[in-house]
């Protein structure tokens, strides 16, 4: 048996959207295996949503919020909250919220509640915390406004199970969005910018000093926020990047794995094919062959 969406009743003006997909068309998209690991529910744009707000102690879906402009609020268990233009709030079912629009400023909102075999799988990359300072980012107010596409389509399935594959790209684009921490000193850690630093290098070698040394950080505090940031130690993704290129070195051009190897400033080639070894899985001369079969 369907439950209803818990959506806010907040009256919508003219230029906003609020579309709830039919009990009908969830039940089927929750048995369809193209959609079944992830579906929209209901979701919807509110623009500075003065008067806005909600609260909900035992919610039964996944609810994403993206916050385009203006400000707000939130408590959860976590505590309470500030919200600006840029932030990512991240609700997950059974946990108990609420959450408003600023007096002076409201927020501007896309919204999006889903449910599926693989919710829970998609919101795991993106960390524990019920907001993500992610900034505005053009891309995803551009996801945001085809998935609201839907409501035009019609009521049949398959523009619902498209409608279900254009929010699993949402959700699993936000995993590799460029993250950024606020440090106390008031300027910010960009790991795009970190990583430009790390390609402008790909030459040459780079250790962690000299790294921390460009964002102006202790070697301690920038390895902490990277890694907090990533997931990764900095010089792991360094060496990444480094392979990355290489694969590409093999690929397109007529050089001996030596010469690679010096082009990434390896001299040592047998140091560097360990390490392609362990980043791509297979030897270097084991990828050129098997990329010109």
């Amino acid at each position: 048996m369907s439950r209803s969406v818990e959506t806010s009743n907040w009256p919508l003006p003219a230029n906003g959207v609020r579309f709830i997909t039919p009990p009908r068309l969830r039940r089927l998209l929750a048995r369809h295996p193209l959609a079944a690991g992830c579906y929209p529910l209901a979701l919807g744009f509110y623009p500075e949503a003065s008067g806005h707000r909600m609260e909900r102690t035992q919610p039964d879906d996944h609810l994403l919020i993206y916050c385009r402009a203006g400000q707000g609020w939130l408590e959860s268990g976590d505590g309470r909250f500030e919200v600006g233009g840029g932030d990512l709030l991240l609700l997950p079912k059974g946990v108990a919220h609420a959450y408003g629009a600023d007096a002076a400023r409201p927020w501007t909102l896309y919204w999006v509640h889903f449910e599926g075999e693989l919710a829970e799988a998609f919101l795991r990359p993106l960390g524990k915390g019920p907001v993500l300072r992610i900034g505005v980012q053009p891309r995803l107010l551009a996801e945001f406004d085809a998935l609201l596409g839907v409501r035009r389509q019609g009521l049949s399935l398959p523009h619902f199970i498209h409608a279900a594959h254009q929010l699993q790209s949402l959700l699993a684009s936000l995993a590799v969005l460029p993250a950024r921490a606020q440090l106390k000193s008031g300027r910010v850690l960009d790991v795009d910018a970190v990583h430009t630093v790390m390609r402008a290098h790909l030459h040459g070698t780079l250790n962690l000093d000299q790294l921390a040394a460009q964002f102006k950080l202790s070697r301690f505090h920038f390895a902490k926020t990277y890694r907090a940031l990533t997931g990764h130690a900095p010089i792991q993704d360094f060496i990444q990047l480094k392979m990355a290129h290489a694969c590409r070195l093999l690929d397109e051009g007529a050089q001996s794995i030596r010469q690679v190897a010096e082009q990434l400033g390896y001299e040592d080639v047998y140091y560097f094919s360990r390490l392609f070894r362990k980043v791509v899985g297979m030897a270097p001369a084991h990828y050129r062959a098997l990329h010109r079969g």
